[in-house]
C-alpha cells in the first residue's frame, strides 16, 4: 500500500508527488507526462527523495519528454489547433514572462513566453493546464444537462452526475446510480459523447457488460452500439 505524503510544484516536471510504501525496499521514481512520483521506503525522508531526484534530474527530464510524446498523442502547436466540443485552442508565442489564457467567442487563446519551446513537455503541460481548466468548466455546464435529456428520452433514472479529471476512463456508474464523467469527454465528437453517456445510463439497469446490457445499448443507439464502441477506441484520453 502506498500513502501520499505531499505534493510540490516543480519547474521541470509539473508536480512531484511523494509516497510512502510499506513494501518498497529502495527509493523509486515513476515518471508520468505531467508528474513524478517518488516512492519512499520507511527510513527515507522527502529530503532523501529530492537529493536522489536532483542527482538524476536531467535524465528524468529526457525520460519525461519521451513519456509525454508517447502517451499524449495530442500535441498542441500553433500550426495544429485543438478542437473541443465547444471551443478551439490556439497557442501563440509572445514576449511575456508567463502563460496567459482567455476564452472568448469559442476560441481559447493561450499566450506563452518566447523563451519556451513549443513542443517541450513542460510547455505542453502549461497548455494542458489551461485547457483542462476550461474543459472542466464546460463539462460541468454541458454534461449533466445532456445526461438528463437522454435519461428522460429513454426512461433511465440516475442519482447524480459528477465531473472528474479521470485519465483512465471516459465515464463510470456506481451502485448508487451516480454517474462520473471525465471532462476529457469534450474532446470527442457529439455522437460519441452521447454514446458514453448512454453507456453509463445503461449501467443504471445492468451494472455489468452482460448480453442484457448490450441489448439496452443497441436499443438506445439504433443497433449501432458495436460500431460506436469501435469508433471510440480510436480516441485516447491525454495523459
Amino acid at each position: 500500500m502506498q500513502a501520499i505524503l505531499s505534493k510540490y510544484s516543480d519547474k521541470d516536471f509539473g508536480t512531484i508527488v511523494f509516497k510512502r510504501s510499506n513494501r518498497a525496499r529502495r527509493m523509486n521514481i515513476k515518471v508520468f507526462a505531467e508528474r513524478l512520483e517518488i516512492i519512499l521506503p520507511y527510513g527515507f525522508s522527502e529530503m532523501d527523495g529530492m537529493q536522489f531526484l536532483n542527482s538524476i534530474r536531467e535524465k528524468l527530464r529526457k525520460q519525461q519528454t519521451k513519456v509525454s510524446q508517447k502517451s499524449n498523442s495530442i500535441l498542441i502547436t500553433e500550426e495544429k489547433p485543438l478542437q473541443t466540443l465547444t471551443f478551439v485552442v490556439h497557442v501563440k508565442k509572445v514576449e511575456r514572462k508567463d502563460v496567459f489564457s482567455s476564452l472568448k467567442s469559442g476560441v481559447l487563446t493561450i499566450e506563452y513566453p518566447d523563451f519556451l519551446e513549443e513542443k517541450d513537455s513542460k510547455t505542453q503541460l502549461y497548455f494542458w493546464n489551461s485547457i483542462n481548466y476550461f474543459l472542466r468548466k464546460e463539462a460541468k455546464r454541458i454534461l449533466p444537462y445532456r445526461t438528463y435529456e437522454l435519461a428522460k428520452k429513454y426512461g433511465f433514472i440516475f442519482s447524480d452526475v459528477k465531473i472528474q479529471s479521470s485519465k483512465t476512463r471516459w465515464g463510470s456508474c456506481n451502485q448508487k446510480k451516480i454517474i462520473n464523467f471525465s471532462f476529457y469527454l469534450l474532446l470527442l465528437p457529439q455522437h460519441l459523447i452521447d454514446y458514453v453517456i448512454l453507456h453509463e445510463l445503461c449501467h443504471t439497469k445492468e451494472m455489468n457488460h452482460s448480453p442484457k446490457f448490450w441489448e439496452w445499448m443497441d436499443k438506445v443507439t439504433d443497433g449501432k452500439a458495436e460500431n460506436m464502441r469501435n469508433e471510440l477506441k480510436k480516441y485516447a484520453i491525454p495523459q
